[in-house]
């Protein structure tokens, strides 16, 4: 990272989730500090493993925007302003055909995935427009393209966060503030190595690389996005999912 980018401050949220570790850690080594958000109380010791000279760790609901408002203005107060922002929180494991869907599991989808990233940002991208200076991310996935059957919810929200990302990126733009969306097709996290190997298998098949994508590589793009060589994208989903999106399908 360049010497302009060091020991300025981000926000992730996730932050107790494989890819969310993943990238607080690799934002720590850079030389950022790292507000450190997760409604598991796990996050305190996930962030005195990473280090906590860089590290702020915080117990959060994102559902409730008051939370959220009071959280970032705790990071502020401790870390100093906020010069980048990413929305990595997200509920992945909510299966229900749409038939079966219950009312209270959407709207939790809608809380976590959708309305928490929008929260954030209300609260945020105003003082980094003030600033002159701002980065934020927000993480969808290659659901938001293809679907996801079982998953209405996840796809459904990771989808909608394009309106979020082009959104901010046209109201804050000339402000110096960039807004982003990277969408991840099936990373190695914990969760999905614990998967059967016959699931690990077909997921792998449907990549044009032929294996799931590691942590380290979401972490080095969203450095890079955070960085001032990434000053002239915005409102771009980023796919970073192994050629998933490419139909790997051979009729020979």
């Amino acid at each position: 990272m360049d010497k302009t980018s060091r020991r300025k401050t981000i926000i992730i949220t996730g932050a107790a989730g494989g890819i969310g570790q993943g990238l607080s850690k690799h934002m720590a080594s850079l030389g950022w500090k790292v507000g450190m958000i997760d409604i598991n109380p796990i996050i305190k010791e996930i962030a005195q493993a990473i280090d906590d000279t860089m590290v702020m760790p915080v117990v959060c609901d994102i559902r409730d925007s008051a939370q959220v408002d009071a959280v970032i203005t705790r990071i502020e107060d401790t870390l100093g302003p906020i010069d980048a922002l990413v929305n990595n929180a997200g509920i992945v494991a909510n299966i229900a055909p749409i038939a079966k869907m219950k009312d209270n599991r959407w709207a939790n989808e809608l809380a976590v995935n959708l309305s928490a990233a929008f929260y954030f940002i209300r609260n945020l991208a105003p003082k980094m427009a003030e600033k002159g200076w701002g980065r934020i991310i927000n993480v969808s996935s290659a659901a938001a393209r293809s679907g996801l059957p079982a998953q209405i919810g996840y796809a459904s929200t990771k989808s909608a966060l394009w309106g979020v990302t082009s959104t901010t990126a046209a109201e804050f733009g000339s402000k110096g503030v960039t807004c982003n969306s990277i969408l991840p097709g099936v990373i190695a996290t914990p969760t999905v190595l614990s998967m059967p190997a016959h699931i690990q298998e077909g997921v792998k098949k449907a990549s044009v690389l032929g294996r799931f994508g590691e942590i380290e590589e979401i972490a080095h793009l969203v450095a890079f996005l955070c960085s001032e060589k990434a000053g002239f994208i915005t409102g771009a989903e980023i796919d970073i999912d192994g050629g998933y999106r490419l139909n790997n399908t051979s009729l020979t």
